[in-house]
């Protein structure tokens, strides 16, 4: 059996299904949801522009079958898999919201890999095995999960309502770390549904870490490597958190100190896809925006909460952590 499921490309690896997957999630995500939101806001905001809202709108409406190719192609899908994977999206999707499309591209993915090439009718049999299996989970397991997965955001929220201070800062250290890990906090995010104040919380604490280590890295790695993790991801350092973990506390304890702030004083919110977004392609302080209104109100807790504070209190932290010799020159280095 270990030999016909390696043959077929089938990985029975949390690592796969929890971090590879999720990841593609996220581009599927992006390349969607995301930037269609981020088009019709343009679109809604900028006059001249009022054409941009029903582009944006029709990526956001292809949500689904992009996480499906996405996730398949994250798994190394054959063809007649991959294609299929479209359907299966867009039926999780709508039966299940993004959780409902992810579990149900998962499982029919790995489905359509046994019994691809197996049999001379391939180019019927395969995309058949895969829409009835993936259909069958976005019918039944999908939405079970979904809801499960959207009243754990809505208790999360829920806490994040009665105990700013604490919860807060709980979850922006959560989320900061999803963003830095090779996992998709972006993805979390939507799954979850964050919104409101926890959305709020989890865009500091993301954007701490990405402007934490971008700060505390530029003698290490330059102009560059300052734009690749300040407005790129933070996931460039996994590596040297494996060698160094002592790299990691400057970004997350700045996301932590901030967090209150943001909860408590300034009572910071945003959405789904701005929450694991972090400072990334600007989409957290976008989407921050869009909830909260373009004013200078908005524009200053922003500019403090993600820009200016987690660059001051990280680059303080790590050059305690320098002088006490626990980071070294060299340990933030990333390869470009």
């Amino acid at each position: 059996m270990r030999k016909f499921l390696h043959k077929k490309g089938v990985e029975l690896s949390l690592k796969v299904y929890f971090v590879t997957a999720l990841s593609f999630m996220a581009l599927g995500l992006f390349s969607s949801l995301i930037i269609g939101l981020i088009i019709r806001t343009a679109g809604q905001q900028i006059p001249y522009l009022e054409f941009l809202v029903p582009m944006g709108q029709l990526a956001m409406d292809f949500m689904g079958p992009a996480i499906g190719v996405a996730v398949a192609y994250g798994l190394k899908a054959p063809r007649l898999v991959l294609f299929p994977a479209v359907v299966i999206g867009a039926a999780g999707a709508a039966l299940g919201g993004p959780a409902g499309a992810f579990i149900a591209t998962l499982f029919s993915t790995e489905i359509g890999k046994l019994v691809s090439k197996e049999t001379r009718l391939d180019i019927i049999i395969t995309p058949f095995v895969t829409i009835a299996a993936g259909y069958a989970v976005a019918t039944t397991i999908g939405p079970v999960i979904a809801s499960g997965i959207d009243y754990f955001g809505v208790l999360i929220m829920w806490a994040v309502d009665r105990q700013p201070f604490v919860m807060g800062i709980l979850v922006a250290m959560l989320m900061g770390l999803a963003l830095t890990a090779p996992i998709s906090s972006a993805a979390i995010a939507f799954m979850l549904g964050l919104e409101g104040i926890a959305a709020g919380a989890a865009t500091v604490g993301c954007a701490a870490q990405m402007i934490g280590f971008a700060t505390s890295s530029y003698r290490e790695n330059g102009i560059s490597g300052f734009v690749a993790l300040g407005i790129g991801t933070s996931m460039l350092q996994v590596g040297n958190i494996v060698r160094n973990p002592a790299i990691l506390i400057p970004p997350t304890v700045a996301g932590m100190i901030l967090a209150p702030f943001a909860t408590i004083v300034f009572k910071m919110v945003n959405n789904p896809a701005g929450a694991g977004m972090g400072t990334s392609g600007f989409v957290g302080q976008i989407m921050t925006f869009t909830e909260m209104g373009f004013s200078w109100e908005v524009f200053f807790p922003v500019l403090l909460l993600h820009f200016i504070g987690p660059a001051v209190i990280s680059l303080f932290l790590s050059e305690v952590l320098r002088k006490a010799g626990l980071i070294k020159f060299g340990d933030m280095k990333i390869e470009q």
